[in-house]
């Protein structure tokens, strides 16, 4: 109960890490994403801009941590007694969680994204 107590908090320390990283991101690129949409780009190719360079940094921390994990079970398998470690199911239907958390606190930064003013974004600078 105490560790699935971490894990929840783990979790949602991480949460919170990817949407201020996220948010910050987006605030640095406004003067970009501003000249995006005063070239004609539109609101959803802007969301998609956001959304899809979030989920290629997601999906690369989730491969990285899945070969973490793979690795590091043959080293807890000693440390268990009369307990199977191999647990490949289980930890890639974690892995599998945590990515589509990560696609949907993706959304919220890419909103602000597409509504961005190109008037004001441009003026910023």
């Amino acid at each position: 109960m105490l560790l699935a107590s971490f894990a929840a908090l783990a979790l949602l320390l991480a949460a919170i890490g990817i949407f201020g990283v996220m948010s910050y991101s987006v605030a640095q690129r406004s003067h970009e994403i501003g000249i995006r949409v005063a070239l004609g780009a539109q609101r959803d190719q802007v969301l998609r801009l956001v959304v899809g360079q979030g989920l290629l940094l997601a999906l690369i921390g989730t491969v990285a941590g899945l070969g973490g994990a793979f690795v590091l079970t043959r080293y807890l398998r000693s440390l268990l007694f009369k307990r199977e470690s191999n647990r490949s199911m289980d930890i890639c239907r974690g892995a599998d969680g945590a990515l589509r958390g990560r696609a949907g606190r993706q959304l919220f930064p890419g909103a602000r994204a597409a509504g961005i003013d190109p008037i004001v974004a441009l003026r910023y600078e």
